[in-house]
């Protein structure tokens, strides 16, 4: 029964984090608008970090719960499952063409980051507030690129208006959303932290897994419902956008509000991370595209990462 409970919990968690992220989204980007910033600006700033909030919440909430392997789980889960499962299964669905700009800068930043974020928790085991500055900065650099690519008309289409809101409607929405990002990533880490225990499984594994999973499900329903209505073309700009997010933004902000442990048990996800943005890359550089083969090679690599975790895992 007490299983039964978790998992509904966790289905609760994931449930209101993705519902707060898209009503916190969508009143903020209204507020915005209303006050006459460019739709531009919201998109690569509120939009960007927004699908990045389910999770920042998760992490950050499991860094205070003293759950670290969560926190580092969730996103280094997040970004493997991002590339080998999501784009995998988007490409199988239909072969999706790539931007000249995504093949020579993002994808090669997002190996970059991915580095970087390694080296800065393996050595001493934490990700502590001094590596938190120097994510956000990267971020900071980030968004400035964004930013002059939009100018040169190289940025995917902008936040599509949607129907008007009231003042009062558009701050409920924003503190409502904001309310449920919180209560939602309090209810699925304790409810991932319950079923660790119950099932004897390392925290590392469940972060890595369920909540890494719950987390991406809106970058999951979005890219594959996209490559089904023949507009695949988005779906690698927004995964590598969101995987750079992830860990600039997420383990950033994480690590700003409180040091996150950042254990030696994730040596190998990190290189595992690390070699699906080089995969994608490979799978990319010459053609311009994401073929059906490579999505079949992708999806295949995470088959082979799950079963290394079921065996190698273990609390």
């Amino acid at each position: 029964m007490n299983i039964l409970i978790q998992l509904l919990l966790l289905a609760v968690g994931f449930c209101l984090l993705m519902k707060g992220a898209d009503w916190f989204v969508e009143g903020a980007s209204a507020l915005a608008d209303k006050f006459g910033i460019p739709q531009l600006i919201i998109g690569l700033t509120i939009v960007a970090i927004g699908t990045s909030l389910p999770e920042a919440a998760v992490s950050i909430s499991a860094a205070l719960k003293g759950s670290a392997e969560i926190t580092i789980g969730n996103v280094v889960g997040s970004n493997i499952l991002n590339i080998l499962i999501i784009l995998g299964l988007t490409s199988v669905i239909r072969a999706v063409p790539v931007q000249k700009s995504t093949v020579r800068y993002e994808i090669p930043f997002v190996i970059l980051v991915t580095v970087i974020l390694a080296a800065l928790g393996l050595p001493d085991n934490t990700v502590g507030r001094v590596d938190g500055v120097i994510l956000w900065a990267l971020m900071a650099g980030y968004l400035i690129y964004l930013l002059k690519m939009a100018k040169k008309g190289t940025e995917p289409e902008e936040l599509e208006k949607g129907k008007k809101l009231r003042l009062w409607q558009m701050l409920l929405m924003v503190a409502a959303g904001a309310a449920m990002i919180v209560l939602g990533s309090d209810v699925t880490v304790d409810a991932a932290t319950a079923l660790a225990k119950i099932f004897g499984m390392s925290e590392r594994f469940i972060g890595l897994t369920i909540v890494a999973l719950g987390t991406s499900l809106p970058e999951l329903v979005t890219s594959v419902t996209a490559a089904v209505k023949g507009k695949s073309d988005i779906a690698i700009g927004n995964i590598v956008g969101s995987n750079i997010f992830n860990i600039l933004f997420v383990v950033g902000t994480a690590a700003v509000i409180t040091p996150v442990p950042y254990s030696a048990n994730f040596t190998a996800d990190s290189v595992i991370a690390i070699a699906a943005a080089v995969l994608l890359l490979l799978c990319v550089v010459k053609n311009k595209r994401l073929a059906r083969a490579a999505g079949i090679l992708m999806l295949a690599g995470y088959a082979g990462y799950f079963v290394y975790l079921l065996r190698f895992s273990q609390s």
